[in-house]
C-alpha cells in the first residue's frame, strides 16, 4: 500500500486518478495536484473514494519540493505539460521520490522534443537509488511494450516497425484537439522523421501518407510524423532496420489546421498586440474546446497498434498487435474520451508495477527495457484489451 501524487488535472490526470482509485490495495492514498485547484476538485467529486487535492505550479521546482515534502508520496505520476518534466524530475531528486511520466520533455520556446534532456538524468537518479520511468502512456508506452512483447515471444530479430494511431471518433466540434491543443498542434505541424538503414530521414510535415484498413474502423488515411517512441525503440530494439510512426487525420481537421498555419495562429514566437506580448498558439489554445470536455458527446473508436516484420527460426514473419478503445465506453467509466483513457490507464499500470517493485531499477528507463509480461497481463484487466495476429 502506497501514497502516490498525480501532477496534472486534465483529461489524462482524471483518468489516472479514477484508475488509481479503483485499486486501493496498491494506491492506499492519492493526492491530485494542479495549478488550477478547481480542476482537481471536480475530479475528486467524481470518485467513489476520498482523495486529497493540492495547488502547485509545476514550473516552480521549489514549490514542488515543498509540496512533495509535505505529502511524502512514494511516487510522482507526472501528467502535466511536457515543458514541466525537468522541473518535476529535479524536485523528485531533491526529495528522493520515484518518477513516472507519459511524454518526453520539450522546451516551451522551441517546437522540438527528444529524450536526451531526460536521459541525461540517468546518473543522478542511479546514484540516489531512484527510478524514473519515461513515456508510460499509450504511444509512447504501450506501443513500446508491444514491440518488447513481440521480440520476446515472436521474433529472433525485428527488422521493421510501423506504429499506427487511428482515432475514428466524432466529438461534434468543427475543430478540436484530443489532448492539450498547444502540444498537439506543435506535434502535428513539425517536420516528419523516421529511421531507416542506420540514419534518420526528415520529411515535410504530413507530406507522406497512405491508407490502412483499421480493424473495426475501416480504411483511413494516415500520415507520417515524428514521435518520441521512435528514438527510444531505435536504441533498445537491436537490429532494427526501419521504424516509422503514422497518425490519421480527417480532411476537416487538416483544412482547419492549414488555415490556422497560413494566418499565423500556430506560431510559438511572441507577437505584439495593443501593447501586449502574446504567443498566437497559446491564444488559440484559449479559444479551442478543453480536451477534457469532449468526452460526453464523443462517439466512435480508436485503434492504436504496431505492424512488425522480422524473422524467427530463419523464417520471415509479419505481425500486427493493437488495441481498440471506445470513446463512449471510456466516458461511461471515467468521464473521459478514449485518447485520455488510453494514456491514463498505462500510466496507472506502470505506477502499480513500480510500487509493487515488479519493475525496478536505479536510473532513467523507457518502458521497453523491462519485462513486458506483467504489463501485458494487466492491460485487459484494467480496460485495454489487445489483439495480435500474424499476416501473410
Amino acid at each position: 500500500m502506497s501514497k502516490v501524487m498525480i501532477i496534472g488535472a486534465g483529461g489524462v490526470g482524471g483518468v489516472v486518478a479514477h484508475k488509481c482509485a479503483q485499486v486501493p490495495e496498491v494506491f492506499s492514498e492519492i493526492v491530485l495536484a494542479s495549478r488550477t485547484l478547481e480542476k482537481c476538485q471536480k475530479i475528486r467529486a467524481q470518485l467513489a473514494r476520498p482523495i486529497e487535492t493540492a495547488r502547485v505550479d509545476a514550473d516552480n521546482t521549489s514549490e514542488l519540493i515543498d509540496l512533495i515534502r509535505n505529502v511524502q508520496p512514494r511516487l510522482i505520476i507526472n501528467v502535466a505539460l511536457p515543458y514541466q518534466d525537468l522541473s518535476i524530475m529535479d524536485a523528485c531528486l531533491e526529495t528522493a521520490v520515484d518518477y513516472l511520466d507519459t511524454a518526453n520533455y520539450e522546451p516551451p520556446d522551441e517546437a522540438r522534443f527528444c529524450y536526451k534532456w531526460q536521459w541525461d538524468y540517468q546518473e543522478r537518479f542511479r546514484q540516489k537509488g531512484l527510478m524514473a520511468l519515461l513515456g508510460c502512456g499509450f504511444d509512447p508506452g504501450v506501443t513500446n511494450i508491444f514491440c518488447a512483447h513481440a521480440l520476446k515471444h515472436h521474433f529472433d530479430e525485428i527488422h521493421t516497425i510501423d506504429i499506427m494511431d487511428c482515432n475514428a471518433g466524432e466529438h461534434g466540434h468543427p475543430f478540436a484537439t484530443n489532448f492539450n491543443p498547444e502540444i498537439n498542434i506543435r506535434e502535428v505541424t513539425a517536420r516528419g522523421r523516421y529511421y531507416e538503414n542506420g540514419k534518420w530521414i526528415e520529411t515535410d510535415p504530413l507530406a507522406i501518407h497512405k491508407s490502412f484498413d483499421f480493424p473495426q474502423i475501416g480504411p483511413r488515411e494516415m500520415y507520417l510524423m515524428y514521435h518520441e517512441e521512435l528514438e527510444s525503440l531505435v536504441r533498445n530494439i537491436p537490429g532494427i532496420k526501419r521504424i516509422r510512426f503514422w497518425m490519421t487525420f480527417s480532411q476537416e481537421y487538416l483544412t482547419h489546421l492549414r488555415v490556422l498555419q497560413n494566418v499565423g495562429m500556430t506560431r510559438i514566437d511572441p507577437v505584439h498586440y495593443k501593447g501586449c506580448e502574446i504567443i498566437p498558439l497559446q491564444f488559440l489554445k484559449a479559444l479551442l474546446p478543453e480536451p477534457s470536455s469532449l468526452g460526453e458527446n464523443y462517439t466512435g473508436k480508436t485503434c492504436i497498434g504496431c505492424m512488425i516484420t522480422g524473422v524467427q527460426d530463419g523464417r520471415e514473419r509479419k505481425y500486427y498487435i493493437y488495441n481498440i478503445c471506445d470513446h463512449a465506453a471510456a466516458y461511461k467509466e471515467v468521464k473521459a474520451q478514449a485518447i485520455a483513457y488510453t494514456t491514463g490507464v498505462p500510466a496507472m499500470i506502470g505506477a502499480m508495477l513500480m510500487l509493487q517493485r515488479t519493475w525496478r531499477g536505479a536510473g532513467v528507463f523507457n518502458v521497453e527495457e523491462f519485462d513486458p509480461a506483467p504489463f501485458m497481463e494487466k492491460l485487459p484487466q484494467y480496460g485495454l484489451p489487445w489483439t495480435e495476429k500474424f499476416l501473410a
